[in-house]
């Protein structure tokens, strides 16, 4: 049994910083990529940033040069920095974990972040 945590959602003011984390626990399998997504209420889910296990990242145009991915593999864990934060970064973030192994992914329950004055 896998299980994520997520922590580091709140409400910040709009150009202020937050930085999330997700910690996977439970059985150890080799983890493959590690993501975060976002929901903001009306809309589908969408795609922030990716890390590979290599270090390789990706992220959606709307927040380069404002997010950072990073993961720490010996502790399994993903975290994503957010600064110059925007109203439009409201959302409801979610930890994804690809497990090759298990040939799925394992998402958290997610984090909301507040983008308001």
């Amino acid at each position: 049994q896998v299980q994520l945590v997520e922590s580091g959602g709140g409400l910040v003011q709009p150009g202020g910083s937050l930085r999330l984390s997700c910690a996977a626990s439970g059985r150890i399998f080799p983890i493959n990529s590690m993501a975060w997504y976002r929901q903001a209420p009306g809309k589908q889910r969408e795609l922030v940033a990716l890390i590979t296990r290599g270090g390789r990242m990706n992220y959606v145009d709307s927040v380069k040069g404002r997010f950072t991915i990073s993961r720490d593999n010996a502790e399994n864990t993903v975290y994503l920095q957010m600064n110059s934060l925007k109203p439009e970064d409201t959302a409801v973030y979610y930890c994804n974990v690809n497990y090759p192994t298990l040939g799925m992914d394992y998402w958290g329950k997610g984090t909301l972040v507040t983008v308001s004055s």
